[in-house]
């Protein structure tokens, strides 16, 4: 299911066939449209929109093209909009420094009176920006900084990421900029520019992954391949979802629950998925067999939200053996079947064991990923157990230098390091397949620890994503 997180339904484009238009974007499996206005007669029409369907959500706001004609009575009526109870967002608002139909002045004025509406609204935003995305970044930036309670009772007490706060709207900055924004409690969004040829928005997608992002069709606008140039409409966001997967080797159902549930967080439209102690990704089929762990990554959101591209893992309580292998079905429906969820699984060895025999004893494959400190965790060497039930393992490296492992993880770095690099070089005398990974992070040197599982352990290293 998808959610378009921008699509200006209430367009004279659609007079015609409006329901039309509706009807084929719940076939398409189009589960919610949110609308953005982008003036006080938009705004109201999309909220008229937002009364009419239980599907449709709505935003209200003055785009800066129309920054012109805000008058401050026409901003007292957008915040008296605001409270109607289908309303999710103050947007589309932000900066346009391409056609300036609006005084840049008036412009950053305008945008900033609604980011102050939204925080004493605690709304998230909807922004708009077109060669003008280091001005817009910076007044959001002085936002946040002098308003550290908007948006935070949506922050869970215990997550490594901020509250979320809006969205940039057909996002086209670097993925520096994105990190940025990302840091900040933002997410960015993408329509069909991803899909055009030689796509900008393309190659940034690919450096930050999509995890944090939301899908959008801009309808009417923004059409994508190969519908470019034709009106646009809400059902064409599975063109740009199928785009996305390909460009990740993901699936297409990845890609769509990732943003849906970014949306459905950002825009409160909905409760999450319950937690499951099985998810799928690509054609693997992981297990999340404990969200318990002897560490504490400072870059793990075990403790927060326990989401993996919108897959819900803060599971309330651990499974059984029976209950994870009656969730997993027939083991050869998948590529393999993988110990991975947000805790250490050899801290259930036992059930580990038992389930990857039951899953061999069918003829599937099993990978077990770890953080490798398993022999510490159970006192004793717990390698040679796993033969004959485990194929390929995946060992968390995390930093070639104790010190440093240590203090990401909050433990004893000379210990558990040594106990790491202990249990991947006692795994590669018995498995054919042993990879070291460390997470895609600045303070990472990956060509040393490259160079260093290749030399002292002789296995690959690959790169994970920092979600």
């Amino acid at each position: 299911m998808y959610i378009d997180s921008h699509a200006h339904i209430f367009s004279e484009d659609y007079q015609n066939d409006r329901d039309e238009v509706l009807r084929r974007a719940r076939d398409a499996g189009v589960e919610s449209i949110v609308v953005p206005g982008t003036n006080l007669a938009t705004s109201r029409e999309a909220v008229a929109l937002a009364e009419k369907y239980d599907f449709i959500y709505a935003c209200v706001g003055f785009h800066p093209h129309d920054a012109s004609k805000a008058t401050t009575e026409h901003l007292r009526e957008i915040e008296e909009l605001s409270a109607h109870r289908r309303v999710v967002a103050i947007g589309e608002i932000g900066l346009d420094y391409h056609y300036d139909f609006s005084p840049r002045d008036q412009q950053v004025g305008v945008f900033e009176s609604q980011i102050q509406m939204a925080i004493r609204r605690d709304l998230p935003i909807v922004i708009h920006t077109r060669e003008s995305l280091p001005d817009a970044m910076e007044i959001v930036r002085a936002a946040v900084a002098n308003s550290p309670g908007w948006m935070s009772r949506r922050l869970n007490v215990h997550s490594r990421r901020p509250s979320p706060k809006g969205v940039f709207h057909c996002f086209s900055g670097t993925a520096e900029e994105a990190w940025s924004l990302l840091d900040l409690g933002f997410f960015v969004s993408y329509p069909g520019i991803v899909t055009f040829k030689n796509s900008p928005a393309a190659a940034t997608l690919e450096q930050t992954g999509f995890d944090h992002i939301l899908l959008e069709t801009d309808s009417p606008y923004m059409a994508p391949v190969p519908l470019r140039g034709k009106r646009n409409e809400p059902a064409n966001i599975r063109l740009i979802g199928r785009k996305i997967a390909e460009i990740f080797g993901m699936t297409e159902e990845d890609v769509a629950r990732a943003a849906r549930f970014n949306a459905k967080k950002l825009f409160a439209i909905g409760p999450p998925d319950p937690p499951q102690i099985v998810y799928k990704l690509r054609n693997s089929l992981y297990l999340n067999i404990t969200i318990r762990c002897n560490a504490d990554c400072y870059f793990c959101d075990r403790k927060g939200e326990a989401i993996v591209k919108g897959h819900n893992l803060k599971i309330e309580r651990e499974p059984t053996t029976q209950e994870v292998i009656q969730a997993i079905g027939d083991p050869t429906r998948y590529d393999e079947i993988v110990f991975c969820g947000y805790g250490e699984p050899t801290i259930r060895l036992d059930v580990l064991k038992e389930v990857a025999a039951w899953v061999k004893s069918k003829g599937g494959k099993v990978r077990l990923n770890t953080d490798g400190h398993g022999s510490v965790i159970n006192h004793r060497n717990i390698v040679p157990e796993l033969v004959g039930l485990v194929d390929s393992v995946s060992v968390s490296l995390n930093s070639v230098d104790p010190k440093q492992y240590g203090e990401m993880m909050a433990i004893d770095g000379e210990r558990f390091h040594r106990a790491m690099i202990d249990f991947a070089r006692e795994c590669k005398k018995y498995f054919p397949e042993v990879v070291m990974t460390v997470v895609g992070m600045n303070e990472i040197d990956t060509e040393a620890a490259r160079e260093f599982v290749e030399r002292e352990i002789g296995v690959e290293l690959r790169v994970r994503p920092y979600f």
